[in-house]
């Protein structure tokens, strides 16, 4: 089970065995983690101050140790970082903030 809003972060990277560095592959378009030669993503578009998330991928060896949720709430980390608002086109991503309203401050209102 993942973690509720307001318990502590460290549960969670404990869960699932390893705090991953979150990379933000410009070229790509794309946070990834790169874990035992996999990479799970998350896609953008970014134009001017807003990121547009449009799919995650994790490859399926990794899948059911919460990587997709970890990568999510560490980019949405780095989006907070650097100002920007978002778009969560992604499914995956929507139903993430959804369970963890304390991140729709990021979501850009219409």
């Amino acid at each position: 089970m993942l973690p509720q809003p307001g318990q502590n972060g460290n549960t969670f990277q404990k869960r699932i065995g390893m705090d991953y560095e979150l990379i933000n592959n410009k070229t790509r378009s794309q946070y990834e983690f790169h874990i035992e030669g996999f990479i799970p993503v998350v896609e953008y578009i970014k134009t001017g101050e807003k990121i547009y998330l449009t799919h995650t991928k994790v490859p399926e060896q990794l899948a059911g140790r919460g990587i997709a949720s970890l990568l999510v709430k560490k980019l949405l980390e780095d989006i907070r970082k650097e100002d920007l608002k978002l778009i969560p086109l992604c499914p995956f991503v929507a139903k993430y903030i959804k369970r963890h309203p304390e991140w729709e401050f990021l979501v850009l209102k219409s």
